[in-house]
């Protein structure tokens, strides 16, 4: 199948498919005659698989630990869990670290009177003053 069938098949961008072939996460497609990638289904597998672990937050080169385990039919699970926890302590850390910031943000909100007055406690926060 062509790039297209292929992203729709796996649902990873034609872009993406092709820059994870450029870093080497998945092997460049064999090409026919025309010039045209070929696909098969094990691309198309392989595809999905990196589109399910990017959305659960894993960056590329814990990408490619995982394919490298999937592929390891010898693999200890328990090197899977560790990524998959230090994945998921890491999503906690940020998931803080936003909730710190929308507290911050309804807090500025909040001290503004958002009204035609200039004097805005939004903006005087942004620039350290505490206001």
């Amino acid at each position: 199948m062509k790039i297209g069938e292929a992203s729709i098949a796996s649902g990873v961008s034609q872009r993406m498919i092709r820059h994870y072939e450029k870093i080497g996460l998945v092997p460049a497609a064999s090409r026919r005659d025309s010039g045209y990638r070929d696909y098969d289904e094990r691309d198309v597998h392989t595809l999905r698989f990196i589109g399910r672990a990017r959305d659960l937050g894993f960056p590329i080169e814990e990408i490619r630990t995982l394919l490298g385990l999937w592929n390891d039919r010898h693999r200890s699970s328990a090197d899977v869990k560790q990524l998959a926890l230090s994945r998921a302590a890491e999503l906690k850390r940020k998931a803080k670290e936003l909730d710190e910031m929308r507290r911050s943000l309804e807090h500025l909100a909040a001290r503004c009177h958002g009204d035609d007055r200039p004097d805005c406690p939004i903006l005087g926060g942004l620039e350290g003053d505490g206001k």
